[in-house]
């Protein structure tokens, strides 16, 4: 293994669950710089205007095939991106090409009641209002009032009209709330998306952070089946590739019985994609282009 700066116990973990090639291949993805990466907010915009603009000040981009309207830069020109009337605006939205794919698994619908347990800064839940057109009903959560104020202030940016915040631990919602489909972006340790050069990685990547985690997300999911409707849908997702805060969290709860897996249909092309646990989920390989990823879908019985 080379010698860098990720905690020699997350090495082993890694080793552990993943072996020794696939690990050297995911320390790998830590040490790329990966590319600005946005999608169109068709809630103000289109594909079409954007690349018109895009093209007329020479910003070279090629279009993802995760997502009709995700969008890759060719090369750095994020402080020319933010500069543009269609960032200033709120047309486009930077976001990772990995953070786009929850919303898109989760398939939201118009009209439906959604919700976005840990909302913050509101990529995912400004995408799934683009996604349901402005014409479902979004709650989203967030328990830091200096969070939730961003999470404020992209919504009203995007346009997302259809969204209502709430100022709250979504492990404290009452269990009176219903929905036909939720979110759970969980906190998680970031073990996706370490960068191999930060020598602050030994100080905050620690096993304490990841048992907080762990905790964190089992009361989560345990809160998110309570309020999920029958026959309604929940997407768990992480930026970790450790199994203990992915298929061990998602096992747990379908131990519960109340849940069943929705396999996650491979209409996504070349993602990088790491082996895991639970057949019909995924986790993604970071690389130049991804940062480290899981996603299950799941079904309340």
């Amino acid at each position: 293994m080379p010698n860098n700066n990720i905690p020699n116990f997350l090495k082993d973990m890694l080793i552990n669950q993943y072996g020794e090639s696939k690990t050297s291949s995911i320390l790998d993805g830590f040490s790329n710089q990966r590319f600005t990466t946005f999608r169109v907010n068709t809630i103000k915009s289109t594909s079409t205007e954007i690349e018109e603009v895009l093209n007329k000040e020479n910003i070279e981009y090629i279009k993802s095939n995760i997502y009709k309207n995700a969008y890759i830069l060719k090369d750095n020109y994020l402080n020319k991106i933010e500069n543009l009337e269609i960032y200033r605006e709120g047309k486009i939205y930077l976001q990772s090409l990995s953070s786009m794919l929850p919303p898109i698994i989760l398939e939201p619908e118009e009209n439906e009641d959604i919700l976005d347990m840990c909302a913050a800064p509101g990529g995912k839940t400004t995408e799934l209002a683009a996604l349901t057109n402005n014409n479902a009903h979004i709650t989203a959560c967030e328990m830091n009032k200096i969070r939730l104020e961003r999470l404020k202030y992209n919504i009203e940016k995007q346009g997302s009209t259809s969204v209502y915040t709430m100022n709250i631990d979504a492990r404290n919602l009452d269990n009176f709330f219903s929905f036909d489909r939720i979110l759970l972006d969980a906190p998680c340790s970031g073990s996706g998306t370490l960068n191999i050069n930060d020598e602050k990685n030994t100080n905050y990547f620690t096993q304490d952070l990841i048992n907080k985690s762990v905790k964190a997300q089992k009361t989560l999911i345990n809160k998110a089946i309570n309020i999920l409707k029958p026959g309604g849908e929940m997407v768990y997702s992480t930026c970790s590739i450790l199994q203990c805060e992915n298929e061990d969290i998602v096992n747990t709860a379908l131990k519960t019985g109340k849940l069943e897996i929705v396999p996650i249909q491979n209409k996504f092309k070349n993602l990088p994609i790491l082996p895991t646990k639970i057949e019909g989920t995924i986790c993604i390989k970071p690389n130049e282009y991804f940062e480290g990823f899981f996603v299950a879908k799941l079904r309340k019985n």
